[in-house]
């Protein structure tokens, strides 16, 4: 059954429970290689016509045996454009004839190998000047790129070449110039070296300078940064709030209130099933990017949770528990961790399972429909290809003002609307789901989780976080105690990277800090050690991105720019300096200090693009908040001042905890040079963090 008309998640279970031993190793007439792989991006192509390797020595061997060049594809499972090439020509028999008779074709899932994408997409990068997925490269037996292409069509379309055609062109090359191929290759791999390279050596003034950048960057008009396409950016919030906090600048968090309000109300968020789709294709947030991925809603939750501890708007941190309420209910895995995302096809096309028509809704709602089609801006013409993309136009409170209902009712109204229209949506084909399990992001979602209930104080946040941390320790660790990048359907995956390790360790911070539980900070420490043993660079003191334990890289990169995600370096230097605070342990703010310094001339060019480190930097130059508890462990006073000291918005600030049996709960604070006498009651804990950030 085609993934057009079969839910993509069933299908792949399918694949899975298959009996591979009666299947031969090259996958039979029915399959490929990737039939016995785990991931669900490579399944996905393991019925291709196309003799798909997964990467491995085994392809390398076999191009240099038969002198072949390998056509490495790299995407991932809720890729729009991977499937669309797919479809066009990796399911083609014409196709897959070419590529099998004159290359040796490599699939490999970016998430699950990030060590591979980010070198080969740096070479695109130097290679077409742009990059994206799927990416497509040729390179030699001993996997020297020296062609790259993102989509190509299965014909010529728009002034884009053909794929058979571009094949057959780079394979005759590879035949007749071979000395232009290799002399390409030799000038590929210097200039990559050259990329890798961090730059110590920054100035003065960086944090100033990134604000001119995103003031510079920022959309007056429908809020966020840039055009299209348009992407939520959580680390551009969240920096623009720090900056307000840290200064008492209104203009910053006006900025990222406007962002965030404009968000919420646009296409890109699910209004009826919660959760933010990957990116807006327009400038006003309505027409999304259908994909769900779980960094996004772990970073953009936790630039939520933030707005509501600096303006303390109850509306950001609602936004933050819908957000939430959608991981729970459609990323959480039986067994505590969290699924990597949710595609954006289904039945063949993009973003069917959202769309709406107003007959649809009025069939749903009854006589309330009309009221509903008005909210979100349903109309029988529609606004996205003749259906709908639900949206509000207007906040809540605007919009009840001019129905003449109080914003109560309309919530009222909306929290019955949206269980009759999920339970309709429920029963068309749903988006394939990723079920892989990746550490790096469950990392992320581990500590906004914990910081969510931090704030709240709801036990099911803290629930989630300590199972997601307890399914990495248990299922994601190998029997000589290393930590694993993914893991799907019982399978483990490759050696963790170094975001892995720095994620889950924020992760766990944030638990300890949640908590004061100290086993969450013990399990940091042990990753901690084991992290900077695998990844540092004995001469530049940064972090590789791969561990000393694994198979050769083309350049052992070390990631320090921001991305969707936040570069390995800047977290691990973040976590470095909070451990080192909290234990008093002055090597490893040591270690914190050198990996900032070793990338400081790296921020100097270009502070927006490193603002993960800038908050490192922070930390450095502005001091911290030394908070230290003792009382009776578990007791409701010390939980109360746990969440009078989580609700406000504190960088800086670190937790230590001394348990005394049978004491009430004491806070003392030393923070902007002096230390106060210790309290004992909520009261006088929040005049003295009232103080303390706004000093007369």
């Amino acid at each position: 059954m085609s993934s057009s008309t079969q839910d993509g998640t069933a299908r792949i279970r399918e694949l899975l429970a298959l009996d591979r031993t009666t299947i031969p190793p090259h996958g039979g007439e029915r399959f490929n290689r990737l039939i016995f792989e785990a991931s669900p991006y490579l399944l996905q192509h393991a019925e291709n016509p196309v003799a798909w390797y997964p990467w491995g020595e085994e392809a390398f061997a076999v191009a240099r045996r038969e002198d072949k060049p390998l056509l490495l594809s790299i995407g991932y499972a809720t890729c729009h454009w991977c499937h669309v090439m797919a479809h066009e020509s990796f399911e083609d028999p014409e196709v897959a004839a070419v590529i099998n008779e004159q290359f040796v074709p490599v699939k490999v899932d970016r998430e699950e190998r990030p060590d591979i994408d980010d070198q080969y997409m740096l070479v695109a990068q130097m290679m077409t000047g742009s990059g994206g997925w799927p990416l497509n490269v040729i390179m030699t037996p001993e996997r020297q790129p020296f062609f790259a292409v993102t989509y190509l069509p299965r014909k010529p379309h728009r002034g884009m070449p053909g794929i058979i055609d571009t094949l057959n062109n780079v394979a005759l090359l590879w035949r007749t110039r071979r000395e232009l191929v290799l002399k390409n290759c030799a000038s590929v791999m210097e200039g990559l070296t050259l990329q890798c390279r961090v730059l110590p050596g920054g100035g003065d003034g960086l944090s100033a300078a990134a604000w001119q950048q995103l003031k510079g960057m920022y959309d007056l008009t429908w809020g966020g940064f840039g055009s299209a396409p348009k992407f939520p950016m959580p680390h551009f919030v969240s920096h623009l709030l720090h900056l307000g906090a840290r200064n008492g600048d209104s203009e910053p968090y006006k900025m990222a209130q406007h962002s965030l309000n404009a968000m919420r109300r646009g296409g890109i968020f699910d209004q009826v099933g919660f959760g933010f789709h990957r990116y807006s294709v327009d400038r006003r947030w309505l027409v999304p990017h259908f994909e769900k991925m779980l960094y996004d809603q772990a970073l953009i939750a936790a630039a939520y949770l933030d707005a509501f501890r600096v303006g303390g708007d109850g509306e950001f941190l609602r936004v933050a528990e819908e957000i939430l309420a959608w991981v729970a209910a459609d990323l959480t895995s039986p067994q505590g961790g969290f699924y990597a995302a949710l595609d954006a096809d289904s039945e063949g096309e993009e973003g069917t399972c959202y769309l709406w028509s107003s007959e649809e809704i009025n069939a749903v709602l009854g006589e309330e429909g009309e009221l509903c089609c008005r909210l979100f801006d349903v109309t029988p013409k529609g606004n996205f290809e003749g259906s709908n993309i639900l949206h509000l136009q207007r906040s809540l409170e605007e919009f009840a003002t001019g129905e003449g209902l109080s914003v109560e009712l309309l919530r009222e109204k909306l929290s019955r609307w949206r269980p009759l229209l999920l339970a309709v949506r429920s029963r068309r084909i749903s988006p394939l789901r990723d079920e892989k399990i990746l550490t790096a992001w469950n990392g992320l979602m581990i500590a906004t989780l914990a910081d969510a209930h931090g704030v709240t104080g709801r036990k099911e946040y803290l629930d989630a976080a300590i199972g997601a941390s307890t399914f990495i320790e248990t299922r994601l660790v190998n029997p000589l105690g290393r930590l694993l990048r993914s893991w799907h359907a019982g399978r483990q995956g490759a050696p963790a990277f170094l975001e892995d390790y720095a994620f889950f360790v924020r992760g766990l911070i944030a638990l300890h800090q949640a908590t004061l539980q100290q086993r969450f900070l013990t399990e940091a420490l042990r990753w901690t050690t084991d992290m900077l043993r695998l990844f540092t660079d004995p001469a530049s003191r940064a972090l590789f991105d791969t561990g000393s334990d694994t198979e050769p890289a083309l350049v052992r990169m070390k990631g320090i720019t921001d991305g969707v995600i936040p570069s390995g370096n800047a977290v691990a230097a973040l976590n470095l300096l909070r451990l080192g605070r909290i234990t008093g342990d002055e090597e490893l703010t040591r270690r914190g200090r050198e990996i900032v310094s070793a990338c400081s001339g790296s921020m100097a060019r270009a502070p927006v693009n490193h603002l993960w480190m800038l908050a490192a930097v922070d930390l450095l130059e502005q001091g911290w908040i030394d908070l230290e508890l003792s009382g009776e462990r578990g007791s409701s006073a010390t939980a109360e001042m746990l969440r009078v000291v989580h609700r406000r918005y504190l960088p800086g600030m670190v937790l230590r905890f001394t348990p005394r049996d049978g004491e009430r709960t004491v806070v003392a604070l030393c923070g902007a040079g002096a230390c106060r006498p210790p309290v004992a009651t909520v009261e006088a804990l929040e005049k003295l963090l009232e103080e303390l950030l706004c000093p007369a």
